[in-house]
C-alpha cells in the first residue's frame, strides 16, 4: 500500500471516529485502535524490503549481524511503544502513556547492552596497549 492508501485510511477513520464519538466514545476509540493497526501493518509490511536491503548492507560491509539485529529490534520497540503510547492518549490516559514509553527506553536499552560491553571491551583494550 502507497502512501496515499495509508492517508485515505487515516483519514476515513479520523471521519468516521469524529461522527461516532458523539454517540458512542468506546466505539469510536476502537476504531481508533484498529485504523492504527492496520496502518502500522501496512508501513511494517513497506519496511521489510527495507530491513532486507540493511541485512546485506551489514553483512557486506563486514558488520556483525547481531549489530544490525539491535537495530532492528530498536526500531520495532519504537514504532510500537509510540503506537501503544498514542493509544493511552487517544483515551485520555496521559499518565499510563508516559509508563509505556517508559518501557520502551527501558528495553531499548536492554536491547543495546551489548553494543555497550564491545564499546567498553575496545576502549579497555586501548587503554591497556596504550
Amino acid at each position: 500500500m502507497t502512501l496515499f492508501g495509508i492517508l485515505g485510511i487515516a483519514l476515513l477513520s479520523l471521519a468516521i471516529i469524529l461522527l461516532l464519538r458523539r454517540q458512542n466514545g468506546e466505539q469510536a476509540l476502537a476504531l481508533g485502535i484498529a485504523a492504527g493497526v492496520l496502518i502500522t501493518l501496512q508501513i511494517l509490511k513497506s519496511v521489510l524490503p527495507a530491513i532486507s536491503e540493511l541485512t546485506s548492507l551489514f553483512q557486506s560491509a563486514g558488520i556483525k549481524a547481531e549489530f544490525g539485529a539491535i537495530l532492528i529490534k530498536t526500531l520495532g520497540v519504537s514504532f510500537l511503544t509510540q503506537f501503544a503510547a498514542d493509544a493511552c492518549r487517544d483515551s485520555g490516559e496521559s499518565s499510563l502513556a508516559a509508563k509505556v514509553e517508559l518501557a520502551g527506553r527501558v528495553e531499548i536499552l536492554i536491547f543495546a547492552l551489548p553494543l555497550f560491553q564491545q564499546i567498553a571491551a575496545i576502549a579497555a583494550s586501548l587503554i591497556t596497549s596504550g
